[in-house]
């Protein structure tokens, strides 16, 4: 028979080996888990790597489309700055042709239109009868 004192190293050797045993599982099971955390990062890292890209990409993007519009923009105002001179000074001189037609019409009707003798009304200088309607004409006919 075994004393009892072999059976008692025995069983604290036994018992040694089956806390060596847990805290090897337990060691093999935080590293598998610590592993599978770090991959999760990475994967997450890379999720969002990829997604700083995209919106870096998708901002030069907007940044393109903003100067362009601008630039349009620009060439917009300068054509319009442009346009508008244009109907300034050709508003101008339909005035002043307006204005000579009035003096014209005013100094026919003084005139004694006896005097003037010509077959042909409309080559006739004199006779503007027929312009007693004033030049009329609007902004928009000069915007196209």
């Amino acid at each position: 028979m075994a004393s009892p004192s072999g059976n008692s190293s025995s069983g604290s050797e036994d018992l040694q080996q089956l806390m060596d045993q847990r805290k090897r599982k337990r060691m093999i099971s935080n590293r598998e888990s610590a592993r599978r955390s770090r991959m999760k990062k990475q994967t997450h890292l890379n999720e969002l790597t990829s997604q700083v890209n995209q919106l870096k990409e998708q901002n030069n993007q907007i940044v393109s489309n903003i100067n362009m519009v601008s630039q349009v923009y620009l060439n917009v105002e300068a054509e319009n700055s442009v346009l508008r001179a244009q109907m300034a000074e050709l508003s101008h001189r339909l005035q002043s042709l307006n204005e000579i037609i009035n003096c014209i019409n005013s100094a026919n009707i003084t005139m004694d239109e006896t005097e003037v003798n010509c077959e042909d009304d409309f080559l006739n200088p004199w006779n503007l009868l027929h312009v007693n309607q004033p030049i009329m004409a609007s902004a928009d006919a000069f915007m196209y």
